[in-house]
């Protein structure tokens, strides 16, 4: 059974944050921390059985406060973008936060990233909660989310969303951890992913989806190296932000969703979830006010983002699947990142 410790990490706006450890026996452990529902450092073994934090982080509070790339929070109260930062639910239009390009994005300048979350520890179980109240950010009725980590013997990570709403509303969570299987030593254009399907958002300007699910074809992965799908026209690289259709047969079942893997170290990532999408993010973007883990300050393609959810702009596209959350109605998703390591 894993051990959860924790001890005090800082003060922000007066609110208490803490840092949280859940070890198992073989000593792998992750760190959290209820700043944002935040997930701090994953250390898994490689195939020499050496530790290291595969995904990225700062080593102090600080450098989460002062964060705008969403690094390791919790994503709510709506992943991705909606576009032009409005939908409609009943014929009643709702206008959110604009904060990227005229849209809404991961929830807002109201985004959970921010929030500072209550705690339980409930066994082997550590959980966030928060109350998002009604008309933060634009969004309707008051609505509960509990966010569910538990880090089990086989170097599962376990993440399970379960929330309620007493007004009519939408809701899509996710994590937005940023992994690099090397454990920081170079970026992620070598590492090889795999995604389980063959469908994608068609996207227009600034990352909305059309409407349209279309064929991959070229963005499809199988065990294809980042680079490969990537961009690159005078030393400069354009990478990917984009939404991958799962094969969901039945829903609330979990499924596998991709594969990432890094040949250096022989680490392996496995993503299974409950979600009808994972969304696939390069890190094009990537930048940060303070040094990171790896005592330097994070740029572009340092890590990725596996980004299990609903699909963007879902509320503004009857032919998605649904993001509405009715009252006495309770949300529960879940997202499972599985470690392990290749002889050779």
């Amino acid at each position: 059974m894993s051990k959860i410790s924790y001890h005090l990490w800082g003060i922000h706006k007066t609110e208490k944050i803490f840092l949280f450890k859940i070890e198992n026996n073989n000593g792998s452990y992750i760190e959290l921390t209820n700043y944002g529902a935040t997930l701090v450092s994953i250390h898994v073994p490689d195939r020499a059985n050496e530790l290291g934090n595969v995904i990225l982080g700062f080593p102090e509070l600080e450098g989460y406060v002062d964060d705008n790339c969403y690094i390791g929070s919790t994503i709510g109260r709506f992943a991705n973008r909606i576009d032009q930062a409005k939908f409609v639910i009943d014929e009643t239009t709702y206008n959110l936060e604009d904060n990227d390009n005229g849209n809404t994005n991961h929830g807002g300048k109201s985004g959970f990233n921010t929030k500072i979350f209550n705690f339980s520890i409930e066994g082997n179980v550590l959980a966030f909660t928060l109350l998002s109240t009604d008309g933060e950010g634009g969004f309707p009725g008051n609505l509960k989310l509990k966010v569910s980590y538990q880090w089990n013997e086989h170097n599962e990570l376990l993440i399970d969303y379960t929330a309620s709403s007493d007004k009519k509303t939408i809701a899509n969570f996710t994590n937005h951890a940023y992994f690099n299987l090397t454990g920081g030593n170079e970026n992620i254009l070598n590492h090889k992913l795999t995604i389980y399907s063959d469908l994608y958002l068609e996207l227009k300007a600034n990352y909305i989806p059309t409407g349209s699910i279309v064929p991959a074809a070229d963005l499809s992965f199988n065990q294809n190296k980042i680079k490969e799908r990537i961009s690159i026209i005078n030393d400069h690289i354009s990478g990917l932000n984009t939404c991958y259709l799962l094969d969901k047969k039945d829903k609330g079942f979990i499924v596998p969703a991709c594969v990432l893997t890094d040949q250096q170290s022989g680490r392996i990532l496995e993503v299974f979830t409950s979600y009808p999408g994972i969304l696939l993010y390069t890190g094009d973007y990537l930048n940060s006010n303070h040094r990171g883990n790896s005592s330097r300050l994070l740029e572009p393609f340092d890590g990725l983002c596996l980004e299990c959810q609903y699909l963007p702009d879902s509320p503004n596209h009857p032919n998605f699947p649904s993001t509405i959350l009715n009252p006495k109605e309770i949300y529960k998703q879940s997202i499972i990142f599985k470690f392990s390591t290749s002889i050779s």
